[in-house]
């Protein structure tokens, strides 16, 4: 199974009028931060925010009558789910979606509302494997794998295509990776409009299947990661030999730095981006050196976080850069006790969001008590200032949180 660059250029023909050709701008902010001048391409801006619309319909375009007639099966508990149930819908395929019993309800909601019947079954994609098999075989059904297949890889390698020929001649390509179809077809597409041109692949510290595959490690055991679009244990077979020709490094960024990523692209970008989406940036930032300066192309993948995760990454980026913090203050158990602590934090410039008496739980004085209080600040150095308030005022103050959450 070969893939060349005029198959990319057929499925970007195919696709014309059929998914967003997304923007593909430079941000100067991010650009100052990272040292690099970087541009960002927003998948997250297709229809089912993610690039796997692309892969999904070029799939779905190569059926013959017959596979449309009797229905397509895809496994996923996300992007490629919604993007197959999405362009079937549009084209008139019945399309099975089997997710793991875990998934989340708003994803399983997402792909139901597209149209698919979703099957949940098993704790992992792992466990659903065999059974999608069974039920592609008793019901004659077509299997769309989610990267390990030439049409896939062709369709996901337009987002390459539109990343050079929008700005030529960019220094470096940085892509996420999950089982490799998304960065082997731009790694194609790069070496034929842009040889000069790095394509870096990112993969989570707990999910670096790709980088060991290629290094002749085994595999890695996984774990909880803000990243399940590229949680994938194993690389495909069509696209491992396509990323050792083609990929000049795979870097590994940890959870922490993927937050980071996500909470930079909604404050300064103002998208919403799944860690995945963010790993690219969490790569650059993490790695500020090799593309410092340098003309560097970003892909943000997908946007499909869960609001509760998405909204605890953001709280979380508050400490972290110190504008949300937790002071323990001890002061006197008496009327006026908290006024005076309000007064010396508000004269600061310190603004009290939460405040929590602990008489009872702290090794404190009987006439003293503690207070928790969590306050906005502005930075770092806005944080010291009201320590040195609190203790101008008479009171001694503690940080209780701390910038590695």
């Amino acid at each position: 199974m070969s893939i060349s660059f005029p198959d990319i250029e057929a499925a970007d023909r195919l696709l014309e009028g059929r998914i967003v050709r997304t923007p593909f701008l430079r941000s100067e902010t991010l650009s100052a931060i990272s040292g690099a001048d970087l541009f960002l391409k927003f998948e997250n801006r297709q229809y089912t925010a993610s690039f796997k619309d692309r892969g999904a319909y070029i799939y779905l375009a190569g059926l013959d009558e017959a596979q449309r007639q009797a229905g397509v099966i895809a496994l996923s508990a996300g992007n490629h789910a919604q993007g197959v149930a999405y362009h079937a819908a549009r084209m008139g395929v019945p399309a099975t979606i089997v997710m793991p019993e875990a998934t989340p309800f708003s994803k399983v909601r997402a792909a139901e509302f597209l149209g698919a019947e979703v099957i949940l079954r098993g704790e992992t994609i792992a466990e659903g494997e065999t059974f999608i098999h069974e039920r592609a075989e008793a019901k004659g059904l077509t299997f769309v794998h989610p990267y390990d297949d030439p049409r896939i890889v062709a369709g996901q390698g337009t987002v390459g295509l539109e990343m050079l020929r929008a700005v030529p001649g960019l220094d470096f390509l940085v892509v996420p990776i999950g089982g490799g179809g998304l960065i082997a077809g731009i790694a194609i597409a790069a070496r034929a409009l842009s040889p000069e041109t790095h394509v870096i692949g990112v993969e989570a510290t707990g999910y670096p299947s790709m980088h060991h595959a290629l290094k002749g490690l085994p595999a890695p055991p996984g774990g909880p990661t803000i990243a399940e679009g590229i949680a994938v244990k194993r690389p495909g077979a069509l696209t491992l030999p396509l990323v050792r020709e083609l990929v000049e490094d795979i870097l590994l960024v940890d959870e922490a730095a993927m937050e980071h990523g996500v909470q930079l692209l909604a404050e300064i970008e103002k998208t919403v981006a799944e860690g995945a989406g963010a790993a690219a940036l969490a790569a650059v930032l993490s790695h500020p050196e090799r593309f410092r300066g340098r003309r560097t192309g970003l892909v943000v993948s997908g946007g499909n976080i869960d609001a509760r995760i998405l909204a605890s990454v953001l709280m979380r980026g508050l400490v972290r850069s110190g504008r949300l913090v937790r002071l323990r203050i001890e002061i006197q158990d008496q009327p006026g006790g908290l006024a005076r602590a309000a007064a010396a934090i508000a004269s600061a410039g310190g603004n009290i969001v939460d405040v929590q008496h602990q008489r009872w739980f702290e090794d404190v004085p009987i006439k003293l008590t503690d207070i928790e209080v969590a306050l906005e600040t502005r930075d770092e150095a806005h944080v010291g200032q009201v320590l040195e308030a609190l203790q101008a005022a008479g009171m001694r103050a503690v940080r209780l949180s701390s910038r590695s959450v």
